[in-house]
Order: C-alpha cells, then sequence, then structure tokens
C-alpha cells in the first residue's frame, strides 16, 4: 500500500516537473522578447535557446502523447530524450548566464534570466529523477 502511494507521488512529482518546465521557458522568453534591448546578441541567444528547447519539449510530449514511439522503433526515445534534456539544460543555463552578466540592469533581461534559470534548474531536476542518474560508482566482484 506504501509503494503504491508512493509510485503515484513520484508519477505525480515528474507530471508537475515536465508541466514547469514549458511555463517557465515560455514566461523567460516572453519577458526577454518584451525587454529593452541592451545587448542583442544576449537578448537573441537566449530566445533561441528557450524556443528550441521549448519547441523540443513540445516534440517529446506529442510523441509520448499520441504513442508515435510505437510506430518509430529505430529511435530509442528514452536515450533521445535524455540527450536532448542533457544539451538542453546545458545550453540553457549557458544563455542564462550570458543574459545575466548582460543586463546592464534591463528588468525583462532580468526577469527572462531568472526563469531560465528556474527552468534549468527544472531540467536538471526531472533528468535526476527520470534517469536516476548517481555519482556513485559500482564496485564489481572481480578480484584484484
Amino acid at each position: 500500500m506504501f509503494s503504491k502511494a508512493l509510485t503515484c507521488l513520484k508519477s505525480f512529482t515528474e507530471s508537475l516537473l515536465k508541466m514547469l518546465q514549458p511555463i517557465s521557458l515560455l514566461i523567460g522568453f516572453i519577458c526577454v522578447k518584451n525587454s529593452a534591448w541592451i545587448n542583442y546578441s544576449a537578448s537573441i541567444y537566449f530566445e533561441i535557446v528557450t524556443m528550441c528547447d521549448l519547441i523540443m519539449i513540445l516534440v517529446f510530449y506529442f510523441v509520448y502523447l499520441f504513442r508515435a514511439y510505437r510506430m518509430l522503433t529505430c529511435i530509442s526515445w528514452p536515450l533521445a530524450e535524455f540527450l536532448h534534456y542533457l544539451i538542453g539544460t546545458l545550453l540553457l543555463l549557458i544563455a542564462s548566464i550570458v543574459a545575466t552578466s548582460k543586463s546592464h540592469s534591463s528588468a525583462g533581461l532580468v526577469a527572462g534570466a531568472t526563469f531560465g534559470f528556474l527552468a534549468t534548474f527544472l531540467c536538471a531536476l526531472s533528468i535526476w529523477l527520470s534517469y536516476k542518474i548517481s555519482c556513485i560508482t559500482q564496485s564489481t566482484d572481480a578480484a584484484v
């Protein structure tokens, strides 16, 4: 009984994370898009990274929603999603750092970078919870 409740709580947490990621990306994009451009390259880089990440998240949502992974068996979907989250999280972290360093009192860029950091945290947490990444090395039973 307790394990069933724990499994339900884990599923709810992962679902909530997957819903909050695109929302934070979209809010960050809107904040940067509507701000006064002080640094054009930082704004454009942040916009491109957030939109690409948002589009890929939506692609994976639709693949799982319409069960297209059953028809496209030549692709390892868990591995593709893992690589997307890993690369997207790193690029989003870089874009948020660049947007923060180039903000120069632009409130929209600061707010966008804040939501970018929030989305980075949510993506990293999603990777951690979904794929059971651990930094502990496993010992082997082989004798030395």
